[in-house]
């Protein structure tokens, strides 16, 4: 078994709300890497399922001063999960009526097919100016909305509307987080990141508009590293539901969350680290 892990060390351990809990997600296997073990120290483990998405989630009960939860992958994977593609009726992913008009007229002008689908994430870049902002252009609504003019967007808020833009036109995709060390780190991450996988004509293409933002490029182009690194999987979809948690559809899974009564908050500090750089790359 190869030796490729990523340790997330969460020395933040105070419940932020009553209720709360600890959650990490489980690892998702995928054609470039899929989990084979977890270990878990410094805490008490139980299982969390989402029912529509067939996803876990590790509920840590810390009994110590820190948690480490080791994840270990091997090289190479099964094919993308069916699930994953399919849309969920979720405030993050359902869409507008004129933003799904847009999106096929957008891909009806490029002539449908492959084209359709690159123009149609072209569109979206060309929206879009990478940052992380106070407000999100679909806070507080039911539905994401059609967007007119160039809006500010982290990863997150660009691929939930890259997602929107391509299924209003009639694409399958499918919205994948985990963890993307740079090969300037090779060890570690700062935080999570996502990307986004298309399926068409039985081709799966990895897209991640956020990395061609940050690093000037105005054409995107399909691939998983468009800056140089590697990446792990550890979750797919938004709109996460998890019952046991009393948890109706988030958005945040990683690196570590507190959810409960309806909330959901990213714990504050947790250190990433990759172990086996040169056997992702």
């Amino acid at each position: 078994m190869t030796d490729i892990a990523l340790i997330l060390r969460i020395d933040d351990l105070t419940p932020p709300f009553d209720g709360a809990r600890l959650v990490v997600p489980a690892g998702l296997a995928t054609p470039h890497a899929a989990p084979v073990e977890t270990t878990v120290t410094g805490a008490q483990v139980s299982v969390a399922s989402d029912p529509l998405n067939g996803q876990h989630v590790l509920v840590l009960a810390p009994d110590s001063d820190a948690v480490t939860v080791e994840t270990r992958f091997v090289a190479g994977g099964p094919a993308y999960p069916d699930t994953m593609f399919v849309p969920r009726d979720s405030r993050y992913t359902r869409m507008a009526g004129d933003l799904r008009d847009d999106a096929r007229r957008i891909s009806a002008e490029a002539g449908g097919g492959a084209a359709g689908l690159s123009t149609l994430v072209q569109s979206c870049a060309a929206l879009f100016s990478y940052g992380h902002p106070e407000q999100r252009f679909y806070d507080d609504t039911d539905e994401v909305p059609q967007i007119c003019s160039l809006t500010t967007g982290s990863c997150v808020d660009i691929d939930l509307y890259l997602i929107a833009l391509l299924r209003g036109a009639g694409y399958e995709a499918g919205y994948v987080t985990g963890y993307f060390i740079p090969e300037e780190k090779r060890s570690h991450a700062v935080d999570g990141h996502c990307w986004v996988v298309t399926r068409h004509d039985g081709v799966c293409q990895e897209w991640d508009i956020a990395h061609h933002l940050k690093m000037g490029r105005s054409r995107i182009e399909p691939g998983l590293n468009p800056k140089p690194g590697v990446r792990l999987p550890f979750a797919h979809s938004m709109g996460w539901s998890l019952p046991a948690l009393g948890v109706v559809d988030t958005r945040l899974i990683i690196p570590a969350v507190w959810l409960g009564e309806g909330r959901a908050l990213v714990t504050d500090d947790v250190t990433i680290t990759l172990r086996g750089y040169d056997l992702l790359g």
